[in-house]
């Protein structure tokens, strides 16, 4: 990972980040390390992104950036600056909600992370493209596939986030005050001749399986 020296509001914002969630951070059959990484979780939240950064380890959270739409972290000024400068979120543009996304656009995208990735980043990624209702997680679109074939080495980290839609309703802008949680899980890598279909269908069971009981 990129030696990457962590803005001064980073730990500030990553603590208030894990205060307002009341975010319990566990690791099943995993453990934090010190190497590159594609983390993968279920979107429920506007949140989502902001607290699972923030519950890796600080020296993991320097050289790891969300993945997230440019629609939304350019709509104002302080949005701006905090995935410039704090966050440091990779910013991609999102088709249009009810529009077809073409086959250039998607792999746009896919060269934008693997881009990333060749510059020695982390990511973290919601594969199931856009926010669901947190109750089930939606099939996974195939940009995770595309990315594990292209760089089959990284390991890819599953991880479940509980209750941040609660905590963030979908058009509320105050937050809750409730607790919640980020599992992650064993790390997993695509198989040699795995068909897309069931590396979606695996990765999206890996992150089901971590989802409290």
């Amino acid at each position: 990972m990129p030696a990457l020296r962590p803005h001064p509001l980073a730990s500030l914002l990553a603590g208030f980040a894990r205060l307002i969630s009341g975010v319990q951070v566990r690791w099943v059959d995993c453990a934090p390390a010190p190497r590159q990484r594609i983390y993968f979780a279920n979107h429920a939240s506007h949140l989502d992104a902001v607290v699972l950064w923030a519950s890796l380890p600080a020296s993991t959270r320097a050289g790891t950036s969300p993945v997230a739409g440019r629609d939304y972290w350019e709509k104002t000024a302080i949005r701006r600056y905090l995935a410039g400068h704090v966050f440091r979120v990779l910013l991609i543009d999102r088709t249009p909600h009810g529009a077809e996304r073409s086959v250039e656009s998607a792999a746009r995208v896919t060269d934008v992370m693997v881009a990333a990735l060749d510059r020695g980043l982390s990511l973290i990624v919601f594969p199931e493209g856009t926010r669901g209702s947190g109750e089930e997680v939606a099939p996974f679109k195939s940009g995770i596939y595309h990315l594990a074939c292209r760089r089959p080495d990284v390991e890819l980290v599953p991880a479940y986030l509980e209750n941040l839609n609660r905590i963030l309703p979908k058009g509320e802008v105050l937050p809750v005050p409730l607790l919640s949680s980020a599992t992650f899980g064993p790390p997993i890598t695509i198989a040699p001749h795995e068909s897309k279909r069931d590396f979606l269908d695996r990765t999206r069971a890996a992150v089901i399986q971590l989802k409290p009981a």
